[in-house]
């Protein structure tokens, strides 16, 4: 089984419940289970057209799924919540599923996916629940700990 760090984000509807909603579903994914989940944190929206203020959250799951089954499973949660996925990464959101680590493995963007994702070690908004669940979770890509990337993260975002 590999740990797999997944960060959690809604800002529209019923947060709360989109993301107790979206760790039942990833609970329930095959061969996958969540062993943690971080108590949501508030922040602001990174961009003016995301709309309001997001409710973010990490999950550390533990799964047999590979890393681009895994992702795809991700994006299936987020459709069956609602998400429609028109424009990636703009707007607001239902919900919004990232994979951010999976062990130590390292996928270039060639890949059609990245690992681990290209922008969490600059956003608080991601490092702060991860942290919660996942302080010594290592970046492959700069051998540091969530913990650490927190520490060095700009304050902000």
């Amino acid at each position: 089984m590999a740990r797999a760090l997944v960060a959690l984000g809604s800002n529209q509807g019923d947060r709360v419940a989109l993301l107790e909603r979206a760790l039942v579903e990833l609970a329930g994914l095959r061969g996958t289970q969540v062993v943690a989940a971080a108590d949501p944190v508030e922040t602001a929206a990174e961009r003016r057209e995301d709309g309001g203020p997001f409710l973010n959250s990490a999950a550390l799951l533990e799964t047999s799924l590979p890393p681009r089954a895994l992702l795809e499973h991700l994006h299936e949660v987020e459709r069956r919540l609602g998400r429609e996925r028109a424009t990636p990464g703009r707007g607001p959101r239902l919900i919004d599923l990232d994979l951010i680590l999976y062990e130590r493995v390292v996928v270039r963007r060639g890949a059609g996916f990245e690992l681990p994702h290209p922008r969490f070690r600059s956003r608080r908004f991601v490092l702060e629940p991860a942290a919660q669940i996942a302080p010594q979770m290592i970046d492959p890509v700069t051998r540091r700990t969530v913990a650490d990337l927190l520490r060095l993260a700009p304050r902000g975002l």
